[in-house]
């Protein structure tokens, strides 16, 4: 009797010891595993949005005080006749930022979609064009990230203007002038215009050629025929068509005083397209 004691009371130590284990494992379990919403804030990028109507955030400190500004002229300009934002950011790392670890295209797609960059829809049509421009430094690596409304249409022209404007710059340091023609282009991209391939269109130089072949011809004119020549009619062709461009242009402009009031940020969401560069 006494030894069926003894065991019952060995059995039920057992079973306590057991039982208390259980207890501290599941604690541990519970302690250890994150709640939903820690999960959700292990997948935010920590760098905060720039205001409505700002585009751009130089984290790394990477870009000349001048390109700032005209990257700031080109958006505002951009988002008032298009409304469609470029939002452009740079960093040392991405892992200064919570992103340890991650491809750039994701980084690049949880930060576009965190900031609603661009606006889903725009009078009740499906708009969502944003489009952000992603510099790591440290990581050597650059992302064109385009909203859901370019589906994968302009994945190989923004690869192009990645390869032929951006990372030639970026290899040699300059990341200013990189980020710049980037930008440049995509605007380009967002208005159905030429990419531009090269810095300095061999436009340029025609202009300039046709330039000195005007004034030689005026000279040739002026010393054969002097006022009567036709030196005159053609300078006078030349102005009336500068006058001409002007005054479109100022049309233009005011045609466009009536755009897009709205800010760079409206529950827009990336499609996934784009294109990455490395260095």
């Amino acid at each position: 009797m006494r030894m069926f004691s003894q065991g019952l009371s060995s059995n039920f130590k057992s079973s306590r010891l057991f039982a208390m284990a259980a207890v501290v494992v599941l604690g541990s379990a519970c302690l250890g595993s994150p709640s939903p919403a820690h999960a959700q804030e292990a997948g935010q990028i920590k760098i905060e949005r720039p205001g409505d109507k700002e585009f751009v955030r130089d984290l790394a400190g990477i870009l000349r005080e001048e390109d700032k500004k005209k990257i700031q002229e080109i958006g505002l300009k951009l988002l008032k006749e298009k409304a469609t934002p470029i939002i452009v950011v740079t960093i040392e790392r991405m892992a200064d930022y919570g992103g340890a670890g991650m491809r750039i295209e994701t980084f690049a797609t949880l930060l576009f979609n965190q900031w609603g960059i661009g606006h889903e829809k725009l009078n009740g049509q499906d708009w969502n064009t944003g489009i952000l421009v992603l510099v790591s430094q440290y990581d050597r690596k650059a992302r064109i990230e385009l909203g859901a409304y370019w589906k994968r249409d302009k994945d190989a022209l923004a690869q192009q203007i990645m390869n032929d404007l951006m990372v030639p710059q970026f290899k040699s340091g300059d990341y200013s002038t990189g980020i710049v023609a980037g930008v440049e282009a995509l605007d380009n991209m967002a208005r159905g215009l030429q990419i531009p391939t090269k810095p300095t269109p061999w436009w340029h130089y025609a202009l300039l050629l046709g330039f000195v072949g005007v004034v030689i011809f005026t000279v040739v004119s002026l010393i054969r025929r002097g006022a009567s020549g036709w030196a005159w009619l053609m300078w006078a062709a030349i102005f009336g068509l500068v006058g001409y461009l002007l005054y479109s242009m100022m049309q233009n402009s005011r045609n466009n005083s009536g755009g897009f009031g709205g800010g760079s940020f409206g529950g827009g969401f990336s499609g996934g397209g784009g294109a990455t560069g490395s260095w």
